[in-house]
């Protein structure tokens, strides 16, 4: 998962808006959004490689995502898969902060990544960079593949286009969608320096990527109802084709 929209308790009739696009290289075997067999309150796509998650919700109102860390240091070669992280916390009974608090001690283990958690009552961000876990106040959040709103020409430009249509009481879904599928390519100048070269920087620089043998795997719109109900829509993106499938599911808590 690379880049995330996330409004916490600013919409009259939501309590959780979630946009995001998950990227990834299009060789890596993916099983689309559905119930796992083996976690039945457990709602996300699965990666088949690693056997977890990029983003999911359960049954019981809990919600995690993910984000690579990207910017400087080498990768860790066996490091534990990350996507484990979001699905551990899905089908756990820990609050929030106490899940984040217990990963701060194995954090360097792990290649960096963001990793958000919540439930009913609170949203948290930790990242493997950021310092202590924290709790999230009631606002407009976005991250991508460094810290949790570093302002990336794509973070601002697409924060600004949710923001927009979070202002409307009636939630458009296509918009969403559409602004998912964003393929501006950020000028030079405004581009961020993570140590990849700056051929790799502009192709990354578009919230809907396509990149070689790289790019939006997965777009994905959560709404969590004040009343806790669940909606989770998601489109697989098929590579070097306009073409995509959609699942949708929505369940009460």
């Amino acid at each position: 998962m690379c880049l995330l929209f996330l409004a916490w308790r600013r919409h009259p009739d939501y309590r959780l808006v979630v946009a995001a696009n998950r990227d990834e290289y299009y060789a890596r075997p993916t099983a689309p959004a559905d119930y796992w067999e083996d976690a039945p309150g457990l709602l996300a796509g699965r990666d088949l490689e690693g056997g977890g998650t990029w983003l999911g919700v359960s049954r019981g109102g809990r919600f995690a995502a993910l984000t690579n860390y990207r910017r400087g240091g080498g990768r860790i070669e066996n490091a534990p898969t990350r996507g484990r992280l979001v699905s551990d916390f899905l089908v756990s009974q820990a609050t929030p902060g106490d899940y984040l608090q217990s990963l701060v001690a194995s954090a360097a283990a792990y290649n960096g990544y963001n990793l958000l958690v919540g439930d009913r009552d609170c949203l948290w961000w930790f990242s493997t960079h950021g310092g202590a876990p924290r709790i999230l106040d009631s606002g407009i959040y976005a991250v991508s593949n460094d810290l949790l709103d570093t302002p990336w020409p794509k973070v601002l430009r697409g924060k600004q286009g949710f923001e927009a249509l979070l202002a409307a009481r009636h939630i458009d879904k296509p918009a969403m969608f559409d602004l998912l599928m964003d393929r501006h390519i950020a000028e030079d100048d405004a581009l961020p320096d993570t140590g990849i070269g700056l051929a790799q920087e502009r192709v990354l620089s578009s919230i809907f990527i396509t990149a070689g043998d790289y790019g939006t795997r997965s777009s994905t719109l959560v709404l969590v109802g004040a009343d806790g109900d669940v909606e989770f829509h998601e489109r697989t993106h098929e590579p070097g084709t306009a073409a995509t499938s959609a699942v949708t599911y929505a369940f009460p808590v």
